[in-house]
This record gives structure tokens, C-alpha cells and sequence, in this order.
């Protein structure tokens, strides 16, 4: 069976430079936070974001379990206030909408916001940058959300980037997502 985690990674690993800057647009549990950390070593930038303490204070104790070097930056803000706090080219982003696993199903992640942060991030985008938007539709905003990114990704040029869908086609509820490469 397929696994879309390690897909996903898969798609970025070839952008995840030591020393790299990296984003972690919506930290959650910190999961990705610290696939990023190890990635980039102790030389590289990690910005990691997300709207809710309860997240940080997973995330922090998630890094000192992975033994993640101290290269991070947790920021108790949204993610659509990323220029805020980042002001350098990025290698490698990464968005899971929806909401916090483990957490209040009523706090989620919010189309107004989503798609401003997405348009963010694509200019934070470094040469050789990949940026991943994992998308949940199981739950209304997050329909929503996916349909306004697709609507949204068509007004970029392909000159300029690729972008690309993953979706099951026999799961139509089940979680997907974008891969935008800078060319």
C-alpha cells in the first residue's frame, strides 16, 4: 500500500541541503519540524509555525526526543505571518492543513489564511525550492481549502514552477497534496 508520508518526503529530500532554511508552515506535533531539523543540521534555519501554545509545547518536547540539533525557531503566530519572521530565501516548505492531531477538530486551519500564506511562501521560494501543501478533505474547510488552491496554482507560470497534484482516485476523502518546485 502506498505510503503518503514517505511520498511526500520523497519529493523533498533532493531540495534538503545542510544549512539549508526551512519551513514548517503549520508544525502541529512537530513531526515534520524535526524531519526538517535533521535534514538541515545543526547549520540550518528552521521556522516552524502554528496558532495554538498546546503545539509548541508538543513540538519543543517531540525535538528533544528526536535529539534534533538546535536549529529551530517555534513561533506562536499564524502561518499567513510568515514574512514577520522570515526574511531569506527558502529551500523547502511544508503546509498540513486541518487541524491538530490530537487536538480541538474545531480549530483549523482557514481558507483566508491558507492561501495567503501559500502565496507567501512561493515567494519566499529559493532556486532548487520545493514547497508541499498536504491537504485534508475530510472536513469542510478543508474541501474548501484544497478547491481554492487548485483555482489558485493555475495562475502561476509553469516557466517558472512545477506544480503537481497527488490524489487517490478510489479515496476521494482521503488527505493529498501539491509539490511546487521552483524551476
Amino acid at each position: 500500500m502506498l505510503d503518503l508520508l514517505t511520498l511526500e518526503k520523497s519529493f523533498l529530500l533532493p531540495h534538503l541541503k545542510e544549512g539549508s532554511v526551512v519551513v514548517d508552515y503549520t508544525m502541529g506535533n512537530g513531526h515534520d519540524t524535526a524531519f526538517l531539523s535533521h535534514s538541515v543540521k545543526e547549520s540550518g534555519k528552521v521556522y516552524a509555525f502554528d496558532i495554538q501554545e498546546s503545539a509548541l509545547i508538543s513540538t519543543a518536547e517531540n525535538l528533544k526526543k528526536e535529539n534534533c540539533p538546535n536549529n529551530y525557531r517555534l513561533i506562536c503566530a499564524s502561518h499567513h505571518r510568515v514574512r514577520e519572521f522570515v526574511n531569506e530565501p527558502v529551500k523547502v516548505g511544508m503546509f498540513n492543513l486541518g487541524y491538530l492531531p490530537g487536538g480541538d477538530k474545531r480549530i483549523t486551519t482557514l481558507r483566508e489564511t491558507t492561501i495567503e500564506a501559500v502565496k507567501a511562501a512561493i515567494e519566499l521560494m529559493d532556486t532548487d525550492a520545493a514547497l508541499l501543501i498536504a491537504v485534508y478533505p475530510g472536513h469542510d474547510e478543508g474541501e474548501i481549502e484544497g478547491e481554492l488552491l487548485s483555482r489558485l496554482f493555475k495562475e502561476y507560470s509553469r516557466y517558472k514552477y512545477c506544480i503537481g497534484k497527488f490524489r487517490l482516485c478510489n479515496s476521494p476523502t482521503s488527505p493529498y497534496f501539491f509539490i511546487i518546485e521552483t524551476k
